[in-house]
């Protein structure tokens, strides 16, 4: 079968996007994603925002914050909210069965972790190309990193079994809302996503990776035929490993 066209593919997320935005109910704090899949449900919100919905928003980076802003949607901060209703946003990838994500390659991975973890409820929306069987099978896992002493961050990933590269942009490093820099590391197979989150946190220099276990409770995929919802699973007495979502 000959992969999606990128209209096909914009498609599917644009139906996805909208699908997911029906779950916005009224008076809602949500967390705003980044990307342009991230994007395409901003603009569904904005729609219904429109015609009367009302809600406040945190956005993950700057560019998400400029975007809620010409589409009328009030946004607010953590100051004023500690807890937010729902997020939404894409992915890179999706494991099938976990529903495990990597997450960073827009660049906002600090910010869209932060945002996930202070939600209720995290729904992803992505096409069926997204989908893989073990994460890292198409996609690097970004990881954050401050600019001083990235020399031997990079080193520490690299003796961890990835082939790091820093991103760059214009032939300098890129440079992230909160000023550090990104490496993209491709790892030979991620086992256990868990594991491999709790390694590179434990390396001085890192602020944050792109492995996100445990916090998308819902995926909404789309596909050709349609929209596909995907739960994550749950486990022994009906919770699921971060609490429900």
């Amino acid at each position: 079968m000959s992969s999606p066209s990128p209209a096909e593919r914009t498609r599917q997320k644009r139906a996805a996007a909208a699908r997911a935005v029906e779950f916005v109910e009224p008076g809602m704090v949500l967390g705003l994603g980044t990307g342009s899949t991230a994007e395409l449900a901003l603009e569904a919100l904005a729609a219904r925002v429109t015609e009367g919905l009302r809600i406040t928003a945190i956005p993950t980076s700057e560019r998400t914050a400029a975007l809620a802003r010409h589409a009328g949607i009030a946004l607010t901060s953590f100051a004023e909210h500690r807890r937010l209703d729902l997020t939404i946003d894409g992915a890179d990838e999706v494991a099938r069965t976990t529903l495990d994500l990597i997450k960073g390659l827009g660049g906002a991975l600090l910010r869209e972790k932060i945002v996930a973890a202070a939600s209720a409820r995290m729904i992803v929306i992505v096409d069926q190309s997204k989908l893989v069987d073990r994460l890292g099978a198409r996609s690097p896992v970004p990881v954050e990193i401050v600019p001083f002493g990235c020399e031997i961050v990079m080193d520490r990933l690299a003796a961890l079994g990835a082939s790091p590269s820093l991103r760059l942009a214009d032939g300098a490093p890129f440079i992230t809302d909160g000023g550090n820099y990104i490496a993209d590391c491709v790892f030979p197979a991620i086992v256990d996503p868990a594991a491999l989150e709790r390694q590179l946190s434990a390396i001085t220099g890192i602020i944050e990776s792109g492995l996100f276990v445990g916090l998308a409770g819902t995926v909404i995929v789309g596909r050709q035929s349609g929209v596909e919802i995907l739960q994550r699973p749950r486990v022994r007495g009906g919770r699921s490993r971060r609490g429900p979502r």
